[in-house]
């Protein structure tokens, strides 16, 4: 029986590596990818090419910006604060932002920037495009803080808001006294041993760093910092990491220990209902769908020519992570063949796009 089945674990591994292959050639911008099992990786792989220009390639310490995938790293930043009692999940906008138009920042609570429920205006409508070469987290609240509108009342509906999540992180450096990055590293970071992992900031440099690409025509352009305006907001999609680096994260999560496992319980909790039809929820950072021991928790991420997944089923202590580096391939679907091959059960699985504004 130990034969048959390290068998059909191999033949597993076979059928993943060939799918990586047809979807990534060598010789174009590629992926890293991971997946654990019973607290085991039973796969990993790097492929294709980190950057066009030197042609490094991708391998398991290469670094990619992992746009959204971020929000799991900030809302934690957040409970851990809660948990301190240095804030409250019930504390209003308008006491860390006292310049906000009262009408908006006096009923949008932390609670509300967590799960996408606070109906903040996107700051991307609001910026003068001609002042900035690079836009931070910090240069949102002078572009918004005058607007007396919202896209709903807070608490009554879900928007996925990038802007709420950059007001996080800079929540949690008025109430830290550390810049954000600094919080991170310290409280994250450190802990976990995640050492080559950085959050983007001004001067900002990292060894190992994968390019983003655009594909365009069965071409590739890069699209990265430099390249777009929005790309160095830090608490919505700035940080850098490795697969090596980020499954300690996951081990971590998966075995309860180092981090808050009470916090991580609480941020894949649900927390916002976004489609109860379909059973499917915000928590803290994270999606939800399911329940019990079909819950499956994951979250996407996207960032210039960067794009990234990471897909979890709890009760099964399995999970899936990719880092690419280009923007061809739709890795929600990608993440469900996967789970075909390794024949996990995810039906209760909603796309992220279907139900985000």
């Amino acid at each position: 029986m130990l034969i048959v089945s390290h068998a059909s674990a191999q033949e597993k591994n076979d059928r993943l590596d060939s799918l990586l292959s047809s979807l990534y050639p060598g010789d174009k911008p590629g992926a890293a990818i991971a997946i654990v099992k019973n607290g085991k990786v039973i796969f990993e792989k790097g492929r294709g090419i980190a950057d066009l220009d030197s042609k490094r390639i991708i391998t398991l310490s290469t670094n990619f910006n992992i746009g959204s995938m971020t929000k799991e790293f900030t809302a934690y930043c957040i409970l851990k604060l809660q948990s301190q009692k240095k804030l409250s999940l019930n504390d209003k906008l308008i006491k860390f932002f006292p310049d906000f138009n009262r009408e908006v920042a006096g009923d949008i609570t932390i609670r509300d920037l967590l799960t996408h429920s606070s109906g903040i205006i996107d700051y991307y409508h609001y910026v003068d495009r001609k002042r900035y070469t690079e836009f931070w987290d910090k240069d949102i609240v002078p572009a918004i803080k005058s607007v007396d509108s919202v896209y709903f009342p807070p608490g009554s509906g879900f928007r996925y808001s990038n802007t709420g999540y950059c007001l996080l992180s800079l929540i949690v450096e008025k109430v830290s006294a550390k810049s954000f990055p600094e919080y991170v590293r310290e409280n994250i970071f450190k802990p976990l041993g995640m050492e080559k992992s950085e959050v983007i900031h001004p001067d900002f440099k990292i060894s190992d760093r994968a390019f983003g690409y655009e594909s365009v025509n069965d071409s590739f352009k890069i699209s990265d910092a430099k390249e777009s305006l929005f790309f160095s907001t830090m608490g919505d999609g700035g940080i850098y990491t490795s697969i090596d680096d980020y499954l300690k994260w996951l081990m971590a999560i998966d075995s309860g220990q180092i981090l808050n496992a009470h916090l991580i319980k609480e941020a894949q909790s649900p927390q916002f209902p976004i489609d109860p039809t379909r059973n499917v929820s915000y928590g803290y950072g994270w999606f939800i769908a399911g329940s019990g021991a079909d819950r499956l928790v994951y979250h996407p991420g996207s960032n210039g020519g960067f794009r990234s997944i990471v897909f979890m089923k709890p009760s099964q202590k399995y999970s899936v992570v990719i880092f690419s580096n280009q923007s061809g391939i739709d890795l929600e679907s990608l993440v469900r063949q996967i789970n075909k091959i390794y024949e996990i059960d995810d039906r209760a699985y909603v796309r992220s796009d279907s139900v985000s504004s």
